[in-house]
C-alpha cells in the first residue's frame, strides 16, 4: 500500500499552497468560495486540492492525505468510484443541462422514495440551501401559519430566516447572526436548545396555532456530532402533530450516510411508527455533484407549483450528470452489508481514537453512526450547543495541525463531524490511530 508523504515542505521550498492561497485572496472574498474553508478557525494555509481517489486526496504540493471529509460528506463511496465515475462520464456525453424533465429525475425520486418510506413525493433541487429553504416556505404555504422553530447548533444553509441565534430567555425569538439580515426577516424564527424538553414544551405552549413547521438536524454535523435524545425527538413529532405544525428533517447531511434509510429510520427503530412530514436532503444523494431535495407526504407537496400555490423553481434542478451521479451511488451504497461495513469501519476508529486517549490520559468521547463521526476533547458527549462550545479549542487546533502534518484531514474547524467511506481500509483507520496517539502522547 502507498504510504503518505508525510514530509512538510522545507523552508527552501515555496508551498504552492501558500501561492495560491495568495492568488485567491486578491480575487476571491478570503481565498476561499465557502468560509470554514480558509482555516480561519484553526491557522495556517488552506490545503488547495490537486485530486482525489479513493480515501485519498493529494493537495497542491503533492502531498497525499487520508480523507475524513469526503466533500463534506456525499463521498460516501470514496473518490472515483468506478460505478460512479461511468454513470457521469456517459451522462456528460449526452448533454450537461436541457432545462428539461428526464428519465433519470424519474429514476433517481422512485429510488428515493423508495428507500425513504416516509417520503411520497420529492422535489430536486441544487443545494441544501435551497432545499430548506423551499421547504419551510412549503411548510408555511401548506400550513398557513408563519412562525418556525429551529434549534441552536443546527444549521439548514445560509437562507435568511435561517441565520439566527438564540435570543435572551426561554422560548423567545432569534436575533440575526449575519449583516445583511434584517430583524424583521427572523421575527418568526423561534430558536431553541437542542435536548432541552422544557423549552420544547414551553414553545408549543406559547405558540402552537402558529407554528407551521420545526426544523431539526436529528443528528447534528455542524456542532461537530450531537444527536437528539429519543425522548426529545418522541416529544417532538407528539408535539408537531398535537399542534398541526409539520415535523421537518434536515438529512442534509445524516441522508444515506449514517443508514440506508437516513436517520429517521435510526430513530423509528426505538419509537415504533415514527415518521417526519417531510425531509430535506443532499450530499450523498448528489454523490458529490450539486443536488439536493426535499420531500414529504403527497398531500404538502402537492402544495407546490405547478399543482399548488407554493412557489418553487430551478434552472439547474434535476440536472443529467447530477442525477446520474447520485442515482448510481445510491444503487450501490444500497447493496446488502454496505452499511454494516461501513459502520463496523466508522466505530473502529472512534474506538481507536478513544483508546489512544484514554491512555494518554487526555479528556475525549466520541460517537458514530454509519458512516459519520465525531468527537470531543471532553469527558462525555455533550448534548447542546452550549456543552460543544466548552471544547478546547487551542487544543483541538494543535491536535488537527499534527494530523494535517502526519498526513490525515479533518475538519478545519472544531464544530463539523467527520465521514468515513467504503474506501477507507483497515490499514488508514491504523494510520489515523496511531498519528493521533503520538500526539496524545506528547500533549
Amino acid at each position: 500500500m502507498e504510504q503518505p508523504n508525510t514530509k512538510p515542505a522545507t523552508p527552501q521550498t515555496a508551498s504552492r499552497n501558500d501561492a495560491l492561497f495568495e492568488r485567491a485572496k486578491k480575487l476571491i472574498p478570503g481565498g476561499v468560495n465557502s468560509p470554514v474553508r480558509a482555516f480561519k478557525a484553526v491557522g495556517g494555509t488552506p490545503r488547495f486540492v490537486q485530486r482525489a481517489q479513493g480515501a485519498y486526496f493529494w493537495d497542491a504540493d503533492g502531498k497525499r492525505y487520508i480523507d475524513y471529509i469526503g466533500s463534506w460528506g456525499p463521498m460516501i463511496l470514496g473518490h472515483g468510484h468506478p460505478a460512479v465515475l461511468e454513470a457521469v462520464q456517459k451522462a456528460a456525453l449526452e448533454g450537461f443541462s436541457y432545462g428539461a424533465p428526464t428519465e433519470r429525475e424519474v429514476e433517481l425520486a422512485e429510488e428515493i422514495v423508495r428507500l425513504v418510506p416516509s417520503l411520497e413525493m420529492v422535489r430536486l433541487v441544487s443545494s441544501g440551501t435551497e432545499a430548506a429553504m423551499s421547504a419551510i416556505r412549503l411548510a408555511r404555504g401548506a400550513t398557513g401559519r408563519s412562525k418556525i422553530i429551529k434549534f441552536e447548533g443546527c444549521y439548514h444553509g445560509h437562507a435568511d430566516a435561517l441565520l439566527v441565534k438564540a435570543g435572551s430567555g426561554l422560548a423567545t425569538f432569534g436575533n440575526p447572526t449575519s449583516a445583511g439580515v434584517p430583524p424583521e426577516v427572523v421575527q418568526h424564527t423561534l430558536v431553541l436548545e437542542y435536548n432541552h424538553l422544557a423549552q420544547l414544551e414551553e414553545a408549543f405552549a406559547l405558540h402552537g396555532k402558529d407554528i407551521a413547521c420545526l426544523m431539526i438536524e436529528p443528528i447534528a454535523g455542524n456542532m461537530n456530532f450531537v444527536r437528539a435524545s429519543v425522548p426529545f425527538m418522541k416529544r417532538c413529532r407528539e408535539l408537531c402533530t398535537q399542534h398541526g405544525a409539520l415535523l421537518v428533517f434536515d438529512e442534509v447531511m445524516t441522508g444515506f450516510r449514517v443508514a440506508l434509510g437516513g436517520a429517521q429510520s435510526v430513530y423509528a427503530r426505538s419509537i415504533p411508527g415514527f415518521k417526519p412530514d417531510m425531509t430535506v436532503m443532499g450530499k450523498v444523494i448528489g454523490g458529490g455533484m450539486p443536488l439536493a431535495a426535499f420531500g414529504g407526504t403527497r398531500a404538502v407537496m402537492e402544495q407546490l407549483a405547478p399543482l399548488g400555490p407554493v412557489y418553487q423553481a430551478g434552472t439547474l434542478s434535476g440536472n443529467p450528470v447530477a442525477t446520474a451521479c447520485g442515482l448510481a451511488t445510491l444503487r450501490e451504497i444500497a447493496k446488502p452489508g454496505f452499511y454494516e461495513a461501513l459502520g463496523e469501519r466508522t466505530r473502529s476508529l472512534v474506538a481507536g481514537l478513544t483508546q489512544a486517549a484514554n491512555k494518554a490520559g487526555v479528556p475525549f468521547c466520541g460517537d458514530s453512526e454509519g458512516g459519520m463521526f465525531g468527537f470531543f476533547l471532553l469527558g462525555q458527549l455533550p448534548q447542546n450547543y452550549a456543552t460543544v462550545m466548552t471544547t478546547d479549542s487551542p487544543a483541538f487546533n494543535r491536535f488537527f495541525h499534527a494530523m494535517l502534518d502526519s498526513g490525515v484531514y479533518y475538519a478545519p474547524a472544531l464544530y463539523e463531524a467527520a465521514f468515513v467511506s467504503s474506501a477507507h481500509t483497515a490499514a488508514d483507520i491504523e494510520t489515523t490511530v496511531d498519528a493521533a496517539a503520538k500526539f496524545f502522547a506528547a500533549a
